[in-house]
């Protein structure tokens, strides 16, 4: 009777443990064909992106997954690592620092992963085969030409504002921009009013990446609404009334433009003001809607999201992708597919936002 016994315990804890490795094989073996990294989910503009990449690949035999690194770095490099571990083939990447990111992608490449950047590069590495972007020089010098177009007269104070100096397209941005401000700064059109880095620099039209990195750090705003608001702050505190009146704001997103743009609008030395952005944010819209702030580039996120996944798709496939130019990452030449943008104000809102989808009439007011 006890042999007895001990078979069927040896036998019932044979079952168990066939359970749980059946189990572990199961949680283990869901794989993941795409893998995406995404900055942050505190910018409106990621959210959205996470739903449009969703919906791109829900009617494909292929599956997706998609993280967050919420502006760290060493999350982005575990998210890499977590996704890699479900088998992915295409990682796709927003990296939070250019640089940072190298070692994330480096990893995934060991494993015979192909790495695209999505809408920021990654630099300083070569394990990085594609980059799907909007073209970062157009959208500094739309910003700048709006500028530059709606200038009255001469003498303009311009205030001047960036994006994280660790973001690569915050260079790009502001190279762009600075192109096209610069001659007009050399003419009179405009004068400096809140950065002497810049105002040492403004007779050369071409700066190098030191030189901008100098500008940049003195009028960067991070990416963050709130170091915008405080610099905007700190910038007309310290300004005389000659660096007041009708002024031109270089703004270089939505989310920056509508603190600084706020910042402004409470000063009563300040007479009227045109400040830029980029990526038609919802809020901004309604604020361009109702005069707060002059202009967006639209970045229409989903052609972007279509060619990034398209690519991916390819590379599934085994198609080579198709490609429209390149970018220097500081290692090598990654081959690039470029994006248009289009300039939005009150104008043209309704046409470009509303009348093409990209937004419902119903969620701005006053819209015409």
């Amino acid at each position: 009777m006890i042999k007895k016994f001990k078979g069927l315990t040896f036998l019932i804890m044979l079952m168990m443990f066939a359970l749980v490795a059946v189990g572990c094989s199961d949680s283990g073996g869901s794989k993941v064909d795409v893998g995406i990294v995404l900055p942050t989910k505190d910018e409106p503009r990621w959210v959205q992106d996470e739903q449009r990449f969703k919906d791109a690949l829900k009617d494909s035999k292929y599956s997706t997954e998609i993280l967050f690194s919420q502006g760290s770095s060493a999350k982005e490099k575990e998210n890499v690592e977590a996704l890699l571990n479900k088998g992915i083939k295409v990682l796709i990447i927003t990296p939070h620092d250019g640089a940072a990111a190298a070692s994330a992608v480096e990893a995934a490449k060991k494993e015979g992963v192909t790495v695209i950047a999505y809408d920021r590069l990654i630099t300083d590495t070569d394990a990085v085969d594609y980059y799907v972007t909007f073209d970062s020089l157009a959208v500094g010098a739309a910003q700048a030409q709006y500028l530059v177009d709606n200038a009255k007269g001469s003498g303009v104070p311009l205030y001047l504002y960036a994006g994280a100096a660790s973001d690569n397209n915050a260079f790009l941005f502001f190279e762009g921009a600075w192109k096209v401000l610069q001659p007009k700064i050399v003419d009179g059109t405009f004068k400096i009013a809140n950065s002497s880095e810049a105002e040492k620099l403004k007779g050369s039209a071409d700066l190098s990446r030191d030189q901008l990195g100098k500008i940049i750090g003195q009028v960067t705003t991070n990416w963050d609404a709130n170091e915008a608001k405080n610099k905007a702050q700190t910038h007309l505190t310290a300004a005389g009334n000659d660096l007041k009146g009708d002024v031109a704001i270089l703004a270089p997103n939505d989310g920056t433009a509508r603190s600084i743009a706020d910042v402004f609008a409470s000063d009563s030395a300040i007479k009227s003001y045109f400040v830029t952005g980029q990526d038609a944010e919802k809020a901004s819209v309604q604020y361009i809607i109702d005069g707060k702030q002059s202009m967006t580039v639209f970045k229409d996120v989903r052609t972007l999201v279509k060619d990034a996944m398209g690519m991916a798709v390819d590379i599934l496939d085994g198609k080579t992708p198709e490609t429209t130019g390149s970018y220097d990452n500081g290692s090598i030449e990654v081959k690039a597919k470029q994006t248009n943008v289009i300039v939005v104000d009150k104008d043209n809102v309704k046409s470009e936002l509303i009348d093409s989808g990209y937004y419902e009439a119903s969620e701005f007011t006053g819209l015409k």
